[in-house]
């Protein structure tokens, strides 16, 4: 068989899918005329087969990407009949396939189990010198390795929380850069400084949706952590202190940050034209429902106060200790 493929076939686990899986697959789509990209996927995956179909699907908007989630076998040494079950899965679910591109040695029997041409790509990894395994052990050392739309699944988010005027934004501002970070500043003042101060529970709404669309946004460029000034559980004790009483929407708020730094309010109200509660006794029950908002949610938390130099170097190190970070 010679000339150009008709149909080509690539087939892995993708999990995740990094830079050594786009080069494969950019050198296939390349070299064939329909380029059909496999996902194989097991129950119990490190991480769902759903999802890693889906990145490749916007990964490769131009090819065909299927998904299979059949129990077979990983390795010929599992079963006698792994070849031919092999042959029968790509027959069923792919159709025709007239080249098989690969990095690795199985491309040679599944080609010829299919009647198709192996045609190689980098066995050797010295193009792209990453793997999945690799990247699955430690993620922020691979970073670069990561496309964009896989990214978000790795993003470590940090939530500065607290009541207001307790320095949440000029930590996030500090830390951001202290870590290489990336920062999701607060929607809440974003909305405020649009519309004014008088909140409703439409309002709030609002806030908390805008809130959800600009850190999606962000995961997708973020540099592997990212630092958000509040979130939409803060967004709750808002509606407590402000309304009085929560609507449903808000015990449906199910995505936490990893870690959160509760700001105290040893700092000085200051009214800058957004703020409510100067009365201190208001003030202590609003740090005293965030506290109590992140207990009863079970979620990691990390007490903040002192001079921002201080609260700085106190969040640096937890912040450090929580995701394993090196010093430097």
């Amino acid at each position: 068989m010679s000339g150009r493929p008709a149909s080509g076939l690539v087939l892995g686990k993708f999990m995740p899918p990094h830079a050594g899986h786009l080069f494969l697959c950019d050198f296939a789509r390349a070299a064939c005329d329909r380029l059909t990209i496999l996902v194989c996927s097991l129950p119990g995956d490190a991480m769902p087969g759903e999802r890693r179909a889906a990145w490749m699907r916007e990964l490769y908007p131009d090819c065909r990407v299927i998904w299979c989630n059949e129990i077979v076998p990983q390795e010929p040494a599992e079963c006698p009949d792994f070849w031919p079950i092999w042959r029968e899965v790509v027959a069923r679910h792919v159709g025709r396939v007239d080249a098989v591109f690969a990095s690795e040695d199985y491309g040679h029997r599944l080609a010829a189990e299919l009647g198709a041409r192996f045609i190689p790509c980098d066995p050797l990894r010295e193009t792209v010198p990453v793997s999945a395994t690799t990247i699955r052990a430690d993620p922020f050392a691979a970073w670069s390795f990561i496309p964009r739309a896989v990214r978000p699944w790795f993003v470590k988010r940090v939530c500065v929380f607290g009541p207001e005027s307790s320095g949440k934004t000029t930590l996030a501002r500090a830390l951001a850069p202290a870590l290489g970070a990336t920062l999701l500043p607060e929607y809440g003042r974003t909305w405020t400084e649009n519309f004014g101060v008088g909140i409703d529970a439409r309002a709030l709404r609002e806030i908390a949706d805008g809130h959800v669309a600009a850190r999606n946004a962000a995961l997708r460029v973020a540099n592997r952590i990212l630092i958000e000034d509040t979130d939409p559980i803060l967004t709750c004790v808002w509606s407590d202190m402000l309304l009085g009483e929560r609507e449903a929407w808000m015990g449906e708020v199910l995505d936490p940050a990893d870690l959160y730094l509760l700001t105290d309010i040893d700092f000085d109200w200051v009214d800058d034209g957004t703020r409510y509660f100067p009365d201190p006794e208001r003030r202590r029950l609003f740090h005293e429902r965030c506290r109590q908002e992140l207990v009863g949610r079970d979620l990691p938390f990390v007490e903040i106060s002192g001079r921002p130099a201080e609260r700085l170097q106190t969040t640096l190190k937890a912040v450090k200790a929580r995701f394993n970070l090196a010093d430097g």
